[in-house]
């Protein structure tokens, strides 16, 4: 198990009774008006998120209850990854999940996630990282996907509840910093950035980027998790440093894992690439 997965996965264990809420650090994010109640957005965003974009607010959190009930435990147990990652540092990544509803058993430490990760290898065993998406967990939510972030310095998931979402719906996401190392998350959500967390995470002002679908199958319950596919698209990166953002085309060195040509494959999940590297779908090899 990578240092990655184990804080993780140390997550799921040990801090599931109460969850961290995380308040955006002290900087430009944090003086961005509250976000209120309002339905999902009717339109992509039409410019990247940040603190000056019209209409940017900030979530205000609040404490999340977990509750674990008694379910009857084949997907082999551990992490399946689908993606793609990126072999050097951007200072941000952006674009679009579709939610779907996987068949997670409650009561165990199941999940179904789609994501983007910004992250460091410190050295020594140690990686700094942020991650948004959203997830449907045995813990949590079985049957009710859930918009998250994970960071490693509450090393908590955050769930919001605020941000109501179905199989069937899209998320607009971006991870991306905007000077001195803070890290911010963000979901397009009633036709405005709303700023879920901002982090001042040991990562410095460019990272690797992720983008994945990822099924955690808890290994004390054996059992089947199916997952429909799960598209994404208009996935694009922002340059270090500053600029326009562009598109995860071949020409980014990335990382998947398997050779070229050949298809991405974890137990019974396959990735089918639409387009390399920005459009894409994840689930069940038999759909």
């Amino acid at each position: 198990m990578t240092p990655r997965r184990t804080a993780r996965y140390f997550a799921l264990g040990g801090l599931l009774a109460a969850l961290a809420v995380t308040a955006p650090a002290d900087s430009a994010p944090a003086r961005l008006p509250l976000c209120t109640t309002g339905p999902a957005s009717d339109r992509p965003p039409p410019a990247p998120a940040s603190p000056s974009a019209p209409g940017a607010c900030r979530v205000a959190l609040t404490e999340s209850a977990v509750r674990l009930s008694q379910a009857p435990g084949f997907t082999p147990s551990g992490y399946h990854h689908l993606g793609a990652g990126t072999a050097g540092e951007w200072g941000g990544v952006s674009g679009r999940f579709s939610v779907v509803d996987g068949t997670v058993r409650a009561g165990t430490y199941d999940f179904v996630a789609s994501r983007f990760m910004v992250k460091r290898d410190l050295g020594k065993g140690n990686i700094a990282w942020l991650e948004a998406g959203w997830a449907e967990t045995g813990w949590r939510s079985p049957g009710q996907p859930r918009v998250y972030t994970y960071n490693t310095n509450t090393k908590a998931w955050q769930f919001y509840d605020q941000y109501p979402i179905k199989a069937g719906d899209t998320v607009w996401l971006d991870l991306h910093t905007d000077s001195g190392g803070v890290w911010q998350a963000w979901l397009w959500w009633n036709n405005r950035w709303n700023l879920l967390t901002a982090q001042k995470l040991p990562i410095g002002s460019s990272a690797s980027v992720e983008q994945y679908v990822e099924v955690h199958a808890d290994a004390k319950q054996p059992g089947r998790i199916d997952v429909p596919p799960v598209k994404a698209d208009n996935v694009q990166l922002r340059p270090p440093g500053g600029g326009p953002a562009r598109f995860w085309r071949e020409d980014v060195s990335t990382l998947t894992g398997v050779a070229p040509g050949q298809q991405q494959r974890s137990g019974d999940y396959c990735l089918n690439w639409v387009t390399r590297y920005d459009t894409w779908n994840a689930g069940d090899c038999t759909t």
